[in-house]
C-alpha cells in the first residue's frame, strides 16, 4: 500500500497566549484526540468537554462525503467537494488526511492554529490513524481511547444511531478488533458507561495535563512554550471509523 508523500515543511504556530487561572500555573495549549470504534461515543464526550469548558475549542472536521439532514458546514464537519479538498491538502491546510469507505477526512489545520493563538486547548475526535498522525504533526498530543462497557452495548449504539448502512454496520464492526489492539497506543482509557461521567474524566484528563511540567517554561514560569506543528510527512492511508 503506497502513501503520498508531501514535502517536509515546519509550520511555526501563532503567538500562543497562555493559559492561566487566577492561582493555577500557565501551560502551553495542547490537542486532546478521542478515539474509538464507531458508536462508543467519543464525539458526544467531546462536544459534552467543549459545552462545560470554554478554554477547550472542538476541531470540526473537513470531509468529502454528503452532508446527511441535519448536519451543519462548519459545525458538523467541513463539507468539501473532491477538488477543495485536494487544494486543502496540497497548501498544507490539513494537519492529518485519509481515505475512508470512498470519501476523503481530515484536520483542518487554521482552526487548531487560532485556537493555540487564543491560548485554548484542543479536542478532537479522530480514528487511530488520525491520533498517530496529529502525535507526529504535534509533539505533546494527548491519546484518549474510549470504550463502551461491552461489545452488545457497542453494537447497540452502531445500530441505533440510523446513519449507516447494514453494509456500512457490518465494515465497522469488522474493524472493531484491529481498533481495540491500538489500546496500548494511547495515554488513558476510559469507559463511556454514563456519558457524564465520561465526560467528567476527560475533563479530569485535560485538568491533569495542564498541570504537567513539561507543558510550562522551566525559566519564566509566566511564559508558556508554543506548541510546535509539524508538516505531516504522508498521507494516512486506510480505513478509519468516521461518521
Amino acid at each position: 500500500m503506497s502513501s503520498e508523500v508531501s514535502p517536509k515543511f515546519k509550520v511555526q504556530s501563532p503567538k500562543s497566549k497562555v493559559r492561566t487561572s487566577e492561582s493555577g500555573p500557565r501551560h502551553s495549549p495542547f490537542l486532546v484526540v478521542l478515539s474509538s470504534p464507531s458508536g462508543a461515543g467519543k464525539t458526544s464526550i467531546c462536544r459534552g468537554v467543549e459545552r462545560r469548558d470554554p478554554s477547550v475549542a472542538y476541531s470540526v472536521s473537513a470531509t468529502t462525503r454528503p452532508r446527511r439532514k441535519g448536519e451543519v458546514h462548519g459545525r458538523s464537519y467541513f463539507f468539501y467537494s473532491e477538488k477543495q479538498f485536494r487544494q486543502l491538502s496540497e497548501s498544507q491546510g490539513l494537519l492529518e488526511y485519509a481515505g475512508v469507505y470512498d470519501h476523503q477526512y481530515g484536520t483542518p489545520r487554521a482552526p487548531v492554529l487560532r485556537s493555540f493563538g487564543k491560548g485554548r486547548d484542543v479536542i478532537a475526535d479522530l480514528d487511530i490513524q488520525g491520533m498517530r498522525s496529529c502525535r507526529k504533526a504535534i509533539p505533546g498530543t494527548v491519546g484518549v481511547f474510549i470504550i463502551a462497557p461491552d461489545s452488545d452495548e457497542l453494537a447497540r449504539r452502531l445500530r441505533d444511531r440510523g446513519t449507516d448502512s447494514p453494509e456500512a454496520v457490518a465494515r465497522r464492526e469488522a474493524d472493531r478488533e484491529m481498533e481495540l489492539a491500538a489500546i496500548p497506543e494511547f495515554d488513558y482509557l476510559v469507559v463511556n458507561d454514563r456519558l457524564k461521567q465520561a465526560v467528567d474524566d476527560v475533563m479530569a484528563i485535560i485538568r491533569a495535563e495542564r498541570l504537567r511540567t513539561s507543558r510550562m517554561s522551566p525559566t519564566a514560569p509566566r511564559v508558556a512554550r508554543k506548541p510546535r506543528i509539524q508538516n505531516p510527512k504522508s498521507k494516512t492511508v486506510g480505513r478509519r471509523t468516521r461518521k
